[in-house]
């Protein structure tokens, strides 16, 4: 009876392994081809529903059963990032059979932000929080509140909200790197929508990114490596911030990490907040694309780049920063693939009187 079960437990341990594992192969595996990336998990999303439906249907048949099968079945189909409605139903049944199953609470939360229905997403991800304190889930909810932010009037509260949430992860696990970046990008947020006076939030935010530490420096510097495996035009040479020309580069390619999205009151153009693979910082300004087309934590690269470094004094105060700008769809790759036509926005003009 004890070998039955312990066999019992074992596949369902192997069917949540595979599960992880397709996971970390998004998140670090990046071929030269970004083609490659899609067959490879394609390949090993098979391999993992296959072992997930080698579970005898006798060990199917509890509710508790059947909950962790659509669970792992919606989280391995979610993978990909297309929008998968056999997964939403799959992670939809999980919550009903079992609505104690925090970690797919999490999934459908991050499947309906993916729909860009964000309301939605984070009733889930308070519904997943409700089930015990999860650093994973905190960060979650605290990026989805800055980028809610983006569309509401009260935007400090939305971000005051975020800040909250990154501590609160921060509290469960004061050495846990992701959760300090994290906190860093939400005060930094905090710091541009109310119309950067505060500098309290920005000396947070820089406190934030050193306590982030020796896994900040990991996470930039895995970003630093990988650039070697992206499969560069051979028209266009690797080039960090420092060696960048004021003005047009020419033949160049410059490859970020997008921090975090610059609210303002214009429509465009678009601001990021963005660090090269040499850890430099600078502000990304796009024109022509929707301002849901690159989101924090994407990889981006920048073709032909007009680099400048601004200098400039306001109210007293001296400014200083880098920045690097895009003109045209045709110059910009968001995690090694061109952006679709729906996302651009055709150039117009208006014309207002004041009399």
């Amino acid at each position: 009876m004890a070998t039955a079960v312990s066999k019992e437990v074992d596949v369902w341990a192997k069917a949540r392994k595979a599960a992880d594992d397709l996971y970390d192969l998004r998140d670090t595996f990046f071929p030269q081809k970004p083609d490659d990336k899609t067959s490879k998990l394609l390949q090993e999303s098979d391999l993992a529903l296959k072992l997930l439906d080698s579970i005898p249907a006798e060990q199917r048949k509890l509710p508790v059963q059947r909950a962790t099968y659509e669970y792992l079945r919606g989280k391995i189909l979610d993978v990909l990032p297309d929008y998968r409605k056999e997964a939403e139903d799959h992670l939809s049944k999980a919550v009903k059979l079992n609505p104690s199953l925090a970690d797919a609470w999490l999934c459908l939360g991050n499947f309906i932000w993916k729909k860009g229905d964000l309301p939605s997403a984070k009733n889930c991800f308070n519904l997943a929080l409700s089930k015990g304190p999860n650093k994973k889930i905190l960060c979650q909810l605290s990026m989805l509140e800055r980028r809610m932010a983006q569309d509401v009037e009260n935007q400090a509260e939305m971000v005051e909200e975020s800040i909250q949430h990154a501590k609160d992860a921060i509290t469960l696990d004061v050495k846990d790197g992701n959760s300090w970046y994290n906190l860093g990008n939400a005060c930094l947020t905090s710091f541009f929508v109310t119309g950067t006076w505060d500098h309290s939030k920005l000396m947070q935010s820089l406190k934030a990114y050193q306590n982030a530490g020796h896994s900040r420096a990991k996470r930039l510097a895995s970003l630093a490596s990988r650039t070697g495996d992206v499969n560069w035009n051979s028209l266009y040479k690797r080039a960090t911030l420092d060696v960048l020309s004021e003005g047009l580069n020419k033949a160049v390619a410059v490859l970020g990490k997008v921090l975090l999205f610059v609210k303002h009151e214009n429509i465009t153009p678009l601001y990021f907040l963005v660090c090269d693979s040499n850890q430099s910082c600078f502000v990304l300004t796009v024109y022509g694309i929707r301002n849901d087309a690159i989101k924090e934590g994407d990889e981006v690269i920048l073709l032909e780049p007009y680099f400048r470094h601004v200098d400039f004094s306001w109210k007293g105060k001296c400014y200083q920063f880098r920045s690097i700008r895009v003109d045209f769809l045709e110059q910009l790759l968001i995690n090694g693939k061109a952006l679709p036509p729906h996302q651009a926005i055709a150039t117009s003009i208006y014309a207002q009187h004041k009399p």
